[in-house]
């Protein structure tokens, strides 16, 4: 196995309600790179990503994090390698920025222990690189949108993961907004070293941010590489 794969899909079909949505998908993600998954509307590309974190079970196949069975795996494990913002998240209104940033780090606690010592140093962290530090005592219920979505971003950078899965994540925000979070997500592929696997509708920001480009159509894909555009 080439030692720069970090996550190998290999012969994944799902289904949803008895109707195929992928068929056969074989695809190799490269450690430090930057990968969006493209196509139209209903094509599969959230559920790629959501099977890729176990949320959905798929109807054949595997999926390899770093060389082992992600089926197999526990839960903290798999936590601790992969985190997903999803594209729409829900909590707390009256929860701070500091109190949401914190859950990220619950796959390295048991549930009875609080967020101290080296969490609350990573967590810090983790609202310093995002660009949210200054919002850490806020409510959540009164950010704007690009705020918002620095801080989930930051809650799932706290988890250290390898691999940060985005289902479009710059939906419902205005063209400046959109490219802060795309630097963003720029940044912490460049200076973390994470790796990105992302859903965007915007075929110019996938273009300009992506390594490589993930095509989905019609239960069918193609892997394409990006030359000298990042």
């Amino acid at each position: 196995m080439n030692k720069n794969i970090i996550l190998s899909i290999e012969g994944l079909s799902v289904s949803y309600k008895n109707k195929d949505v992928l068929t056969d998908i074989n695809l190799q993600i490269e450690k430090g790179k930057v990968y969006s998954i493209i196509g139209p509307n209903g094509c599969g590309k959230t559920t790629l990503i959501r099977t890729i974190n176990r949320s959905i079970k798929p109807k054949k196949g595997k999926i390899f994090l770093n060389g082992e069975n992600i089926f197999k795996m526990k839960n903290k494990d798999v936590a601790k390698k992969i985190a997903i913002l999803n594209q729409n998240n829900n909590t707390m209104n009256d929860v701070t920025v500091k109190r949401l940033v914190q859950y990220g780090r619950y796959a390295y606690k048991n549930w009875w222990e609080t967020v101290d010592g080296k969490d609350s140093e990573i967590v810090q962290w983790a609202m310093e690189k995002t660009g949210v530090i200054k919002l850490q005592n806020r409510r959540i219920n009164t950010l704007s949108g690009g705020e918002m979505q620095r801080v989930w971003i930051a809650m799932s950078v706290a988890q250290k993961p390898e691999i940060l899965l985005l289902d479009e994540p710059t939906t419902y925000l205005d063209i400046c907004n959109q490219l802060e979070i795309m630097d963003l997500i720029t940044k912490l592929n460049k200076e973390e070293e994470i790796t990105i696997v992302m859903v965007l509708h915007d075929i110019n920001h996938a273009v300009r941010y992506s390594n490589e480009l993930i095509i989905i159509d019609d239960h069918q894909y193609t892997q394409k590489e990006i030359p000298g555009l990042y």
